[in-house]
């Protein structure tokens, strides 16, 4: 059909009033985690969260209609191999790193990217941590870029004692094991701090070695000799299978209170001593009652299990970053700008199965949702294949499960 002069003059002149859209570049994310060696099970884990959250932040039309692009680096298991596999990622472009497994690695990476953020403006990057709980990352060794969405040792252990306690499950003999580092001194001490609020002696502590123990029953035969009633430990990977397989063999019927008793293969691996032990979760699927059984059924459809241990509060990390990008534009590259999605992240606030979800810009730790839960037949939702689940005994707001900053961290803005 050939235009009129009038209809092609006013379609001309419609264009040249049209303002070029600046098109969103890629912006690329890495799961910078364990993915090979004796602690791998958990690395995997985040993988696995961390590909659902970036697929569903993509089928939701990415960052301005641009898919986002996951890489991975398997950092080895180390804060050596997390430092070279950061570098590499650098080189590569990638603008938010993912990772959770191990607070030394976590504050390798939180360090080094601190560093990097500094010599290269215009060049940063975010670190998304995912499940490194130490408390001088949210301390002394806070920074700008560092953002954690996940528990801490004061928030989990507070939670624990007041779960345990309303459950008439604590007693009043407590047994401290936890690894000898970051995390498992904030445990330990943690574990002391709340005795006087829980009611309970702590009758020993113990401090091991991380991921080098084969053999856990001489700890076992210590825990069994002081009588304690409750054995509470931060222990995860294979320290926490370990230790389970030891307490099977010698029928040690202390009760448990972990962070990590969610972790895949435990349940499996106690069978029924795992019973009347207790976990303190980021989420229980039936505790989140409707929404949760929503989550974990699409979660089971893309990737063949349910969302357990730290699968859920990666999920939620990552969705709370998706929710702070929407609200970023393309800078004149159309690029992300890192700095100003920092900004934004602070101050993000999201609605999760397990209910609201902050920032808290102080210190960049999470405020989130706490359930403490007990092994039992009796719950709605399995684990490892088994007939016994967590049963939620206690949940708690995320207002409810805070703990106040460390009043360390001295966050540097950019101006």
């Amino acid at each position: 059909m050939k235009l009129q002069p009038s209809l092609l003059s006013a379609l001309l002149t419609g264009l040249v009033f049209v303002t070029p859209v600046t098109l969103a570049a890629p912006v690329k994310v890495a799961i910078l985690e364990t993915l090979s060696g004796p602690q791998a099970s958990t690395g995997l884990t985040y993988r696995a969260a961390t590909r659902y959250a970036i697929d569903k932040i993509n089928e939701q039309g990415g960052w301005h209609g641009e898919p986002l692009e996951l890489v991975e680096y398997d950092n080895q298991g180390g804060p050596a191999g997390a430092a070279d596999k950061l570098r590499a990622a650098i080189a590569d472009g990638v603008q938010i790193v993912v990772q959770g497994a191990s607070s030394a690695i976590g504050g390798q990476i939180t360090e080094d990217v601190r560093k990097h953020n500094l010599r290269n403006p215009g060049k940063e990057l975010i670190y998304l941590n995912v499940g490194a709980e130490a408390l001088d990352l949210i301390g002394d060794k806070c920074n700008f870029y560092h953002f954690r969405v996940a528990g801490n040792a004061p928030i989990r252990v507070q939670a624990m004692v007041a779960g345990m306690k309303e459950a008439d499950a604590l007693g009043t003999k407590v047994y401290a094991i936890n690894q000898n580092y970051s995390w498992g001194q904030d445990m330990e001490q943690a574990i002391v701090d709340n005795a006087a609020n829980g009611g309970y002696e702590v009758v020993e502590k113990t401090l091991h070695d991380v991921g080098k123990i084969q053999d856990f029953s001489p700890y076992v035969s210590k825990i069994a000799s002081s009588q304690a009633q409750t054995v509470m430990t931060g222990n995860w990977g294979n320290d926490l299978l370990l230790l389970m397989k030891a307490t099977r063999a010698a029928g040690l019927q202390t009760r448990f209170g972990t962070t990590y008793l969610d972790q895949p293969g435990n349940i499996a691996n106690a069978g029924d001593l795992a019973l009347g032990h207790f976990v303190v979760q980021a989420f229980n699927p039936e505790a989140a009652g409707d929404a949760g059984t929503e989550f974990i059924k699409d979660y089971e459809a893309k990737t063949g299990h349910a969302p357990t241990f730290i699968e859920p509060q990666t999920v939620f990390g990552l969705m709370m970053v998706a929710d702070a990008m929407k609200r970023v534009q393309p800078d004149e590259n159309g690029k992300l700008n890192v700095p100003a999605l920092a900004f934004e992240l602070e101050n993000t606030t999201i609605e999760t199965p397990m209910g609201t979800t902050s920032m808290r810009a102080e210190d960049h730790q999470a405020l989130m949702p706490m359930v403490v839960s007990m092994a039992s037949k009796d719950a709605a939702f399995k684990a490892d294949g088994t007939d016994i689940g967590f049963k939620p005994v206690k949940v708690l707001s995320a207002v409810e499960a805070a703990t106040p900053p460390t009043g360390t961290c001295k966050m540097k803005r950019p101006s």
